[in-house]
């Protein structure tokens, strides 16, 4: 299948567009299957979707009925990867993505706080008592994954998908670093080759902090529909490489993470001007 291309003059367009797209295919599988789950991202612009997306939910009723989600407790967001840092840590994807819509949208919009489903912080594990506090970070984060892959398959028994590990995903958006990673999936780690599991812990990551919770190749393969959403100069050239290997059939996951992942239904690139440079 051919991926698709959206490209835009800057991210703050991309990011609306994208806002609008997603809402849009969360509504339909809301009012089609009765339920609905995304996999969120972080960085610049993934918050900058959520930002803009934020800005839609609270503009209704003005905004097109094909865009109003008719119940968000139908809704589930998960996340693609996360940072193994303390609870409300700036760091954290999920603390970007709670000021830009998560808090928003359980005080104002009905979606129950258990709908969002946090990857589990570095403090969580010893505060819940499921560890010792004074457990080595290498056991804690091996806990945490292990948590974290449990509790997609609960959901799957809900809301199952092609794999009966891991709920429906009708969207994962992914962010595509400078050295191609997708998640925390990263070039000359074990991450991007692992088998078998749905959730690893990353505990040597080459972009700080080095402890990190992340969905597999496996875990990603299994969406709807799979966005890379980029956006700066910066990641220019990783879009071109990643989209020449796809091209050309010579993917490879320990060099090009990101040239591995693909979408079940759909494959698209939302791409600023600047990240689509060298394409």
């Amino acid at each position: 299948m051919t991926d698709e291309t959206r490209l835009f003059s800057d991210r703050e367009s991309l990011c609306r567009d994208a806002a609008g797209e997603l809402l849009r295919i969360l509504a339909d599988a809301v009012r089609d299957r009765g339920a609905a789950s995304a996999v969120l991202t972080g960085g610049g612009t993934g918050t900058g979707i959520l930002s803009a997306l934020s800005d839609l939910v609270s503009a209704v009723p003005g905004v097109p009925a094909d865009l109003r989600i008719p119940d968000w407790s139908r809704v589930h967001l998960w996340w693609g990867d996360e940072r193994f840092l303390p609870a409300g840590d700036q760091d954290r994807n999920e603390q970007q993505a709670e000021e830009a819509l998560l808090q928003d949208l359980v005080t104002q919009h009905g979606m129950p706080a258990a709908n969002i489903h946090r990857m589990p912080a570095a403090d969580s594990a010893a505060a819940a008592g499921t560890v010792p506090p004074e457990t080595p970070v290498l056991e804690s984060i091996m806990t945490a994954a292990e948590a974290y892959a449990s509790e997609l398959a609960d959901h799957a028994r809900v809301d199952g998908g092609p794999d009966e590990r891991l709920p429906v995903f009708d969207v994962v958006m992914l962010g595509v670093g400078p050295d191609a990673h997708v998640a925390s999936l990263f070039p000359g780690l074990p991450g991007p080759l692992t088998r078998g599991a749905t959730v690893i812990a990353v505990v040597d990551s080459p972009k700080p902090p080095p402890w990190r919770l992340s969905l597999t190749v496996e875990a990603l393969h299994t969406a709807e529909r799979l966005w890379f959403v980029v956006a700066g100069a910066d990641k220019a050239e990783a879009v071109a490489a990643v989209r020449q290997a796809r091209d050309g059939k010579t993917t490879d996951a320990a060099r090009w993470p990101a040239s591995v992942v693909s979408g079940r239904d759909d494959t698209v690139w939302w791409l600023d001007e600047a990240a689509a440079g060298q394409v």
